[in-house]
């Protein structure tokens, strides 16, 4: 397959302003750009996706250009249906530090932040210069902005469309980019930029092309768990996380990620679609999107440690596993505090793993209680601190598949 007809087979083309680009992406090499806003220290699942794009764009010979929003994310693309909080500046000086390394992991190429031009614009300028170009019914007409005149929009919010459209000026005056990439709700914001390019310089040929927006299979909102946002950055979603996230991905909507979040080969994924349709017990799609997503973000040894983790929460063996994997695997489980040595049974009451004596005398002696990855069936039995991993953790397991920590 040539670019675009791959790009169109992974679920990656939403629209595009000119059939023109076709020929440009399969046959020429075009600079483009892709914004990313960091209103966080930490670059989301969903950044992802446009990350991997801007990678496939540039193996197959074009030059990518990725955006820092220093200065778009002070202002906040509008949401639906609320203003965004305002963050300081130092703040986001903060996140473009963290955001510019995760980016780099996916796409080496050049990073720029758009506050070095935002930041040298007087408002006489912003008016004379840019503003004078763009009709007020063109931008009350655009999605993003007509969506929220019901509720009411400030100035602020509704003149990030022109930050965005001066953003795509700058990058094509001083680096030739032609293309800019967005998800789907950009847009009216990327077509506002091609606007005033074609205003200003009446011979260029200029594009847009937005992708989807990925959704879970009931149609929600992709990148959510019950613990909160899917993070690229380990010390906020663990590889072993981001690994049990993929690896439950529902049978409808593994094939889709692979084709998005992977390199694989059609060939390679249409084989994990018939595995799928034939033993979807065995889960081997969701394992290699798992493993496939893990390693690109993390690394092989992230991965490897995923995996250990994975399967010694599922044998029951936890006392392979390192302190600092404790840590991954349990991170968001609350945590009992030891101080002393203590009876089992009357550990389990205090630790409310059980609900009274004579429930954890059951537990014990019909063999489901587990300590560190050992059956222990004697009421007598004692924990202390020898025997914790690390010289602070206590696993208990109740039945099969029921953990609790506890911690020195």
């Amino acid at each position: 397959m040539k670019l675009y007809e791959e790009l169109q087979w992974r679920g990656l083309i939403d629209n595009i302003s000119d059939d023109q680009l076709i020929e440009e992406l399969n046959e020429g090499s075009i600079t483009f750009y892709i914004g990313i806003d960091p209103s966080a220290a930490s670059l989301h699942i969903g950044h992802f996706c446009s990350l991997l794009t801007a990678r496939r764009l540039k193996d197959a010979g074009h030059n990518p250009l990725l955006i820092a929003g220093g200065a778009t994310g002070l202002i906040g693309d509008p949401k639906p249906n609320a203003e965004r909080p305002m963050i300081s500046i130092d703040t986001i000086r903060e996140n473009i530090v963290s955001v510019k390394e995760q980016m780099k992991k996916v796409v080496d190429c050049e990073i720029i932040n758009n506050y070095d031009w935002h930041s040298e614009t007087n408002i006489i300028k912003f008016l004379r210069d840019y503003g004078k170009h763009f009709n007020v019914n063109y931008m009350l007409s655009k999605e993003t902005v007509k969506r929220r005149l019901e509720v009411g929009i400030t100035f602020t919010e509704f003149s990030y469309m022109l930050l965005q459209a001066i953003d795509f000026l700058n990058l094509y005056e001083k680096y030739n980019c032609r293309l800019q990439i967005g998800g789907q709700d950009q847009w009216g914001n990327i077509t506002a930029g091609l606007e005033l390019i074609r205003k200003i310089h009446t011979d260029v040929k200029a594009y847009a092309l937005t992708m989807p927006l990925i959704t879970k299979a009931d149609g929600t909102k992709f990148g959510k768990t019950e613990t909160g946002t899917v993070w690229l950055d380990s010390n906020l979603t663990s590889p072993y996380e981001l690994y049990q996230f993929f690896i439950n991905t529902e049978d409808e909507k593994v094939i889709e990620y692979l084709k998005k979040f992977t390199f694989l080969t059609k060939e390679e994924i249409d084989k994990l679609e018939i595995e799928l349709e034939t033993n979807p017990e065995l889960r081997n799609a969701q394992k290699k999107l798992g493993e496939e997503v893990v390693k690109i973000i993390h690394g092989q040894e992230a991965y490897e440690q995923a995996i250990k983790i994975t399967n010694a929460l599922f044998s029951g063996d936890i006392s392979q596993l390192t302190g600092k994997e404790i840590e991954q695997s349990f991170k968001d489980m609350s945590i009992y505090d030891l101080t002393n040595a203590s009876n089992l049974v009357d550990l389990l009451v205090e630790a409310e793993i059980v609900t009274s004596k004579r429930e954890a005398r059951e537990f014990i002696t019909s063999g489901a209680i587990f300590v560190n990855g050992n059956k222990v069936t004697d009421l007598k039995f004692i924990i202390n601190k020898d025997m914790a991993i690390d010289s602070k953790y206590i696993i208990i397991r109740k039945g099969k598949k029921k953990y609790y920590l506890l911690k020195y």
